[in-house]
This record gives structure tokens, sequence and C-alpha cells, in this order.
């Protein structure tokens, strides 16, 4: 398999790496006190809708976010994770590389806004699916809709 299959820029693809990721590292995840920031809002949205959420902070949080415990790293977080959702800026991501490369998680996932070409690359080549620049929350939704309107038309979802 060529890496480039990897970098998932297709709806088929985000729905795959959405359904097979059911336990989430954020990246760079924010407390309730900042509820109002995407990096707190779309974990909360994604927990909320059954998905095991691990948080690790790099804004010094330590205290519990969403009711787990905070870890500094993704290679710290104990067990397997499926997906690591990256709050950072495109310029920061470089610095997570090599502890991503050690979680080895099944896809890592820029968010909405969110690019770096050389960071995909280097985690696509290792194996890695990564999504980038795209909301996790509203493909989420846009899956959940798209299945009800599915079962609203008795076709097989």
């Amino acid at each position: 398999m060529d890496w480039k299959d990897n970098l998932v820029e297709d709806d088929a693809g985000v729905q795959e790496v959405l359904a097979r990721g059911r336990r989430i590292a954020v990246l760079g995840i924010r407390s309730e006190r900042d509820a109002h920031k995407p990096a707190y809002a779309v974990p909360h949205y994604l927990q909320k809708h059954g998905y095991d959420i691990v948080p690790v902070s790099v804004h010094g949080e330590r205290e519990p976010i969403l009711g787990q415990p905070v870890y500094s790293a993704v290679a710290d977080v104990p067990g397997a994770v499926d997906v690591v959702d990256v709050f950072r800026k495109p310029e920061d991501i470089d610095a997570h590389v090599d502890d991503l490369l050690a979680k080895k998680p099944r896809a890592v996932w820029f968010q909405l806004g969110i690019r770096n070409d050389a960071a995909a690359e280097r985690l696509a080549r290792a194996g890695i699916r990564v999504v980038q620049d795209r909301c996790m929350k509203l493909e989420l939704m846009k899956l959940e809709q798209e299945r009800q309107e599915s079962a609203g038309s008795g076709a097989p979802a």
C-alpha cells in the first residue's frame, strides 16, 4: 500500500475513521472553563455520543477533564488509542509528531483549519491514517444525519 493511501480526503474515508475510532485522545484539549472553545466543545460532544475521550493537555491542566484523567503526552496514555484528535496550530504540530508516532494510533485527525502536510506525510508513512482540516463534531453530525435520512427512507443504513 502506498503511504498516500493513508491520507484521508474523501467522505467515505472520514466516515470509516469515525466508525472505527471509539477511543479518542484529544491533544490540546481545554478544560470546562473554556467550554466555548472547540478544544472543549468538540470532545464534549463526542463523549456525549459514546466516544471514550482521553484528555491530553498542552496547556498545563492536570485536573480531570470530562471526568477523565489528563495526560501530558499521547505516549503516556495507557492502552490503545484509535484516533488522536489534534487541536494545535499547524506550526506547533511538528513538535508532537514523535509523540504520535510512539503511540501509533490508527488515525490522527487535524481539526478544521489545521493542516500540516509534512507532519501528515510522516504519520502516513508510518501507516497511520491522517485526516486534515475537518471538524470531527461536524463530520459526526453529518454522518448521523445521513443515517437518519437512510432510516427514514426505508433504505438499509
